[in-house]
């Protein structure tokens, strides 16, 4: 299913720290079949500005899904989680935990601070780039994202 050139493409926030899981993330979506802008946020701190709209980043754009690393320097994904989810304009914000632990405590904290999904990244660089496609699929083609 692709956008037509007449709708807005479909905004996403990358928050990422490592620049290696970054720009494969970036090249799976390059090819999208849906048209979408990616921004990508290095830490927790970033990320909020961001989603705030705070100093150097009052233009930026209102995601329509994040894709949100948990163990990221400065503010922690739990913490980011944590404050998107309680925050009346942001929490509607689709957020899928990207992240490389397995962890049973790291799963159960991100779904009770209301992810809205868990997905852990492979280590193989093909199937890498298989759940970033998934993702692409699933949260871009077949989900119908709430209005800003």
């Amino acid at each position: 299913m692709n956008i037509s050139s007449t709708e807005r493409a479909i905004n996403i926030l990358l928050v990422e720290d490592n620049p290696g899981d970054a720009r494969l993330t970036i090249e799976a979506l390059r090819d999208a079949k849906v048209r979408n802008e990616l921004n990508v946020a290095q830490d927790g701190v970033e990320a909020m500005s961001i989603l705030r709209r705070e100093g150097c980043y009052a233009d930026a754009p209102r995601p329509d899904l994040i894709l949100l690393d948990l163990n990221l320097p400065r503010m922690d994904g739990r913490q980011v989680l944590a404050e998107i989810k309680a925050d009346e304009n942001l929490r509607r914000i689709p957020v899928a935990v990207l992240t490389t632990s397995q962890a049973e405590k790291d799963i159960l904290t991100s779904y009770n601070l209301h992810a809205n999904c868990y997905i852990t990244k492979p280590v193989d660089l093909d199937e890498f780039v298989r759940v970033v496609r998934g993702i692409e699929n699933f949260w871009l083609s077949i989900v119908k994202l709430p209005p800003e």
